[in-house]
Parts: C-alpha cells; structure tokens; sequence
C-alpha cells in the first residue's frame, strides 16, 4: 500500500466527470482501493474518491463514525465501504443544511445542503451489488463522495458563501448554524 498525493481545489482532475470501472475485481482496482484507504486514514477523512487522488475512475471509500450520525432513523454507523460505479437516488425532496469538509479543499468547512435521505447502489470489490437506504450523515457523506465522480466539490453546492470559513476561525467564534439560518431567513 501507498500514500497517494491528494488532489486540491482547482485541478482539472476534480473538476471532469470520472470514467466508469469496467472490471471491478481487476487487480488494479484493488490496489487503486487499498491506496484510497490508507491515504484517507493518514489524513483524518471519512471518505475519498478516486479523482481526489488523481484516478478519474468511479470508485469511493467511505465509513459512517458513530459519533458523526443524526437521529435519523436510517443513520446508522457503517463500516468502511467501497463503492465501484456507485449510482445514487434521491428519496423524497427534504433537504438539510449542515458543515461538510473535504481532503480536496483543506483547512475550510462550509454548509450545504444535501438531500437527508438516498438510496445508493454500487459494485463492491468482489463484484457483487452493495445496495442501501441512508439517511443523515450517512446520506451527506454519500453524497459529497459521489459529487467528486462528477466534477463537483461541496463549495459548488453551497448557496451562501458566507458559511465557508476556516476550520481555525470556526473554532475560534463558532457559529449557531440554526440561528444564522434563522437571521438570514428573517432578512
């Protein structure tokens, strides 16, 4: 296994549509992955895509931490989970706000909104179909993945560029996601 070098905003890599995986138990696909997962181990994230580290293929890694769900029903912890031409449905039209980072756009949190719940089906190492309903982080972590498959990072889907702000910032004068929300509204 390696450490790969992550892509950053503003590479063409992050910025085209990734190519579909033809074989997903090829060799290479394997190496590609066991990469992926340590290159987000080493940097503290809880997903990756395979053009974050300079692969235009269709293939995330991901895990749901327990400390990170909502109380969503369908928000359950999940296991570090590998996504090879992953396609996701959007359930219902109930979107939520909420901070998402990303290896790609180090140092930086901003609010997006995401769809709360998705149903996501993908082709796991082994070749057989993993298919499953999220909910909450589960869904945001998902999504925000499968987003960089299309050339898209999470500053693209935010609609107030006032709540992207440093990581250092935000932990010197946090902010009261639901209260600037509610202010902005009232405006």
């Amino acid at each position: 296994m390696a450490l790969l070098k992550i892509a950053r905003m503003g590479h063409p890599v992050l910025r085209n549509p990734a190519c579909a995986v033809d074989d997903p138990t090829a060799s290479w696909v394997r190496r590609l992955v066991d990469d992926m997962v340590e290159t987000m181990g080493d940097a503290g994230g809880t997903g990756i895509a395979a053009p974050q580290v300079h692969q235009p293929h269709r293939i995330v890694v991901f895990r749901v931490p327990g400390e990170r769900l909502t109380e969503m029903p369908g928000d359950f912890a999940q296991d570090l989970t590998v996504l090879i031409n992953p396609v996701i449905e959007l359930i219902g039209h109930e979107e939520g706000p909420g901070w998402e980072g990303c290896l790609s756009v180090p140092g930086l949190r901003g609010v997006v909104p995401r769809h709360l719940r998705v149903r996501y089906r993908g082709t796991g190492l082994d070749g057989e179909v993993i298919e499953r309903q999220a909910e909450g982080f589960h869904a945001r972590v998902v999504q925000h993945e499968c987003d960089h498959l299309d050339g898209i990072l999470y500053p693209q889907r935010m609609p107030d560029h006032r709540l992207l702000v440093f990581v250092e910032e935000l932990q010197r004068h946090p902010i009261d996601l639901a209260e600037f929300l509610a202010e902005t509204r009232a405006v």
